[in-house]
């Protein structure tokens, strides 16, 4: 009979790997927590309009990779390629930036979706934590969360990382940096797709990762020299606060990122020893994505990481993380001692002790190997002979010292050892 299988370019996360992605997260988020920022989870598909917006139609993310589809009932929606989008459209909706104190700080954690091609680093389903402060203009919130997305790396052990700055301009100076390089796009020797891009939205351009196109854009005009005096201030004081924090960065003229709401603030997060695909994270500034979508003005910054990728990165520099063993304590049950040693392992966990057991009946042998298998500091033993004395047989797995303990006083006995 035939089996199923994970759709082509999608993953499993199965124990003990999948451990690994839950300490991620948790260190992702543990800075966000700790600097204002309220959890918000929003659905795994929304109406196409909101990305198609947002993200920007020419991007390849909308044209290419967005998994679009039509209800039952004639709505068009598509499963999300991407986090922001959805962060804002769901606080405009529940009217968050009127509630309080500008700005509405929110991280998420989630999985999305595109249509690539699959390989590794990249994933048509992939795990992303994600942060926003809506409703501010501050480059105090620009270099918070790039502070925060370090700190998270740091935390983690990650070492070998880059951050990539650079300022993508604003509604004043940005048109007149777009007509010189359109203009300049229009000279070269472009295919046709690219062209169109070029049309649209020429920024785009420079991010294509295509050689033959990047040897093109050699002598291309550079953003820095078209920002307006506002856009240079911001970006020196996002500069000067990330530096007084003793964050390095780099800066890098070239940095576009792949979605159309960005402005000012543009920066990513790569790993030199992850290959093509070198990002792990990346974010910036998008003072007019809430009027694209339909809302007030509310000028906003965030970032996303990729979970998937910093796992990857982490294995890239052979760093182990210290993941405390799922269970404590695990109980074997010889002879009709099981019903005590189940009430005993409900008792363990009621008190916040990590309990198993041994199930299925297996004798001493199967059963100790279980509990090797369980990572275990303590195995707690009990025949028919000591339950009849009043006792269990505590064992501690590290030094194979084993000894005597009343029934009555198991939960505090191991309490106490643990600690």
């Amino acid at each position: 009979m035939a089996t199923f299988q994970a759709p082509k370019g999608t993953y499993d996360l199965i124990p003990p790997v999948s451990v690994k992605y839950l300490a991620v997260r948790e260190a992702i988020s543990a800075p966000l927590r700790n600097s204002g920022y309220g959890y918000i989870e929003t659905p795994g598909f929304e109406d196409v309009g909101l990305f198609a917006r947002g993200v920007g139609e020419s991007t390849d993310i909308v044209s290419k990779e967005m998994y679009a589809f039509e209800t039952k009932g004639g709505d068009q929606l598509a499963l999300r390629p991407e986090g922001t989008a959805s962060v804002l459209r769901a606080a405009l909706e529940a009217s968050l930036h009127k509630k309080g104190n500008l700005p509405v700080k929110l991280w998420y954690s989630g999985s999305y979706y595109r249509y690539e091609k699959p390989q590794k680093g990249r994933y048509r389903h992939f795990s992303q934590v994600g942060a926003e402060a809506i409703g501010a203009e501050d480059p105090a919130l620009d270099a918070e969360l790039i502070i925060l997305a370090d700190e998270a790396y740091r935390s983690l052990g990650l070492r070998n990382f880059r951050i990539l700055l650079n300022s993508l301009g604003d509604k004043e100076c940005r048109p007149v940096y777009r007509e010189a390089l359109q203009s300049f796009l229009r000279g070269l020797n472009l295919d046709e797709e690219t062209i169109r891009r070029a049309e649209i939205n020429p920024l785009r351009v420079l991010d294509d990762k295509r050689a033959d196109v990047q040897k093109q854009l050699v002598g291309a005009p550079m953003l820095r020299d078209y920002l307006c005096d506002a856009c240079k201030a911001y970006h020196e004081e996002v500069r000067a606060l990330i530096t007084a924090a003793g964050v390095a960065f780099e800066d890098d003229e070239k940095l576009v990122r792949g979605l159309d709401y960005y402005t000012r603030t543009t920066f990513e997060f790569v790993h030199d020893g992850l290959g093509s695909q070198s990002a792990v994270g990346g974010g910036g500034r998008y003072d007019g994505l809430s009027e694209m979508i339909g809302g007030p003005a509310l000028p906003s910054v965030g970032w996303a990481l990729g979970v998937d990728r910093t796992v990857l990165a982490l294995e890239a520099e052979g760093v182990e993380l210290d993941i405390p063993a799922a269970t404590s304590v695990f109980a074997v049950a010889l002879g009709e001692a099981k019903p005590t040693l189940f009430g005993l392992v409900t008792q363990l966990r009621k008190a916040g002790i990590a309990a198993d057991m041994s199930y299925g009946g297996k004798g001493l042998k199967g059963a100790m190997k279980d509990a090797n298998r369980s990572g275990a500091r303590f195995a707690v033993v009990a025949g028919d002979r000591d339950l009849a004395d009043g006792v269990v047989q505590l064992k501690d797995m590290e030094s194979g010292d084993q000894a005597a303990v009343p029934v009555a006083e198991l939960v505090d006995t191991v309490r106490a050892r643990l600690a």
